[in-house]
């Protein structure tokens, strides 16, 4: 993948707060980095793993003066993350053992979007009919409307009325989000790796999001980028097929590093970024662009983070969020009303200036790399590296 390496960081990386994981070949498996200046810092004798470096209170401190008798040169991992050359270190993705967490249905355009989807019942051809009466119908007034508020049951009830209510306007404008696990504890890939989607899926695309790093209080303390590689053909058919559509291998990109919240990167300059997609067709030299804008979201992060974790869920690991998306292609591609899906090959970016850009080439999930680094793969390779001290338990 001919990527200059410097695209992949944020553009102020030199002053930004930056924990990533790195495959390293002499320890046959991955280790804890912090970026700093030009180099990858090797804190994983600190903590054996990423979810355990976030949840310490003295993480700013930490990654400001850790030591390390090793390190990598940033510009070497990052070519040899983006050639796809797996003999040299490479970035993975920057989380462990936290679950992957998605709240869907967050932003108006992606909701109407998911709507069509269940209305076509998964069939492109018929989607920009109902797209039409959709918006003859409601227009862009929806997009006022906070969910769970006395004016999202008024609009509500014209919906009913309307015969449009759908179980996507009701986790998209009612009281309770959409939250579900997208991908299992070490399932994700990082930038330069191959995304995957379903060989017999026939309309699917990209999902650029925001992910935010939350630790087991339910703290966020770090952002990332995040492709929710979605089915909807299969989510169109029904609801219940959100599962196949959502996790399937290599169906989950982050990267390529956890942003760290500090002063030059807070949890409100987050809340306003943009978020950059673009898609470029290898064979067809299609191409795509386009904007999920953080602003104009439904739901406050904070908000999308207490309904996933609380009295009701713990998650003693810490958890990611994907937080959702605005943008929902409608572009053509190819014969007129069949909409985008994804062709072999496609190179999608994923990108915003505070948190640098994720980048992925698209192929089927059968022939992506297997998921074969699982939890027990992780654990015995840490223990044979003298990595996992006996600590203080807490009795369950």
């Amino acid at each position: 993948m001919q990527v200059p390496s410097a695209q992949v960081l944020p553009d102020d990386y030199r002053n930004a707060l930056l924990v990533g994981r790195v495959f390293d070949p002499v320890a046959g498996g991955p280790a804890v980095v912090i970026a700093r200046g030009d180099e990858l810092i090797d804190v994983t004798h600190i903590e054996p793993t990423v979810s355990m470096l976030l949840e310490r209170a003295d993480l700013s401190e930490l990654l400001v003066n850790a030591e390390s008798d090793r390190t990598w040169r940033l510009d070497e991992v990052l070519r040899a993350t983006l050639d796809q050359d797996y003999d040299r270190a490479h970035l993975l993705a920057p989380v462990d053992l936290q679950v992957i967490k998605a709240a869907g249905v967050t932003f108006v355009q992606s909701m109407l979007e998911r709507v069509i989807e269940e209305r076509s019942a998964g069939e492109p051809a018929r989607a920009e009919a109902i797209r039409t009466q959709l918006d003859e119908v409601i227009g862009t007034a929806i997009g006022n409307v906070r969910p769970g508020t006395p004016e999202a049951a008024a609009v509500k009830e014209i919906l009913i009325r309307e015969g449009l209510w759908s179980q996507y306007l009701e986790v998209g404008i009612g009281p309770d989000p959409e939250i579900f696990t997208k991908a299992p504890v070490l399932s994700a890939v990082g930038t330069g790796a191959a995304i995957g989607v379903l060989a017999r899926s026939t309309w699917n695309n990209p999902e650029p999001e925001l992910a935010l790093a939350v630790t087991s209080t339910g703290k966020p303390v770090g952002a990332m980028l995040a492709n929710d590689v979605n089915l909807r053909d299969f989510e169109g058919r029904s609801a219940l097929l959100l599962t196949e559509a959502k996790d399937n291998n290599a169906s989950c990109a982050l990267g390529p590093f956890i942003r760290i919240f500090d002063d030059s990167f807070t949890l409100q300059i987050a809340r306003s970024l943009d978020i950059e997609l673009r898609v470029t067709g290898t064979a067809d030299k299609f191409e795509m662009n386009g904007t999920s804008s953080m602003s104009a979201i439904s739901r406050d992060l904070l908000d999308l983070i207490h309904h996933a974790w609380g009295p009701h869920h713990q998650y003693p690991d810490g958890f990611v969020l994907l937080t959702g998306t605005l943008f929902a292609p409608t572009q053509d591609r190819g014969e007129a009303g069949a909409g985008f899906t994804h062709h072999e090959g496609d190179r999608v970016s994923i990108s915003s200036p505070k948190l640098g850009a994720l980048i992925n080439t698209v192929t089927s999930s059968e022939t992506a790399p297997d998921w074969v680094f699982g939890i027990s793969s992780l654990m015995r390779n840490l223990a044979s590296r003298g990595l996992l001290p006996a600590r203080e338990e807490v009795t369950a």
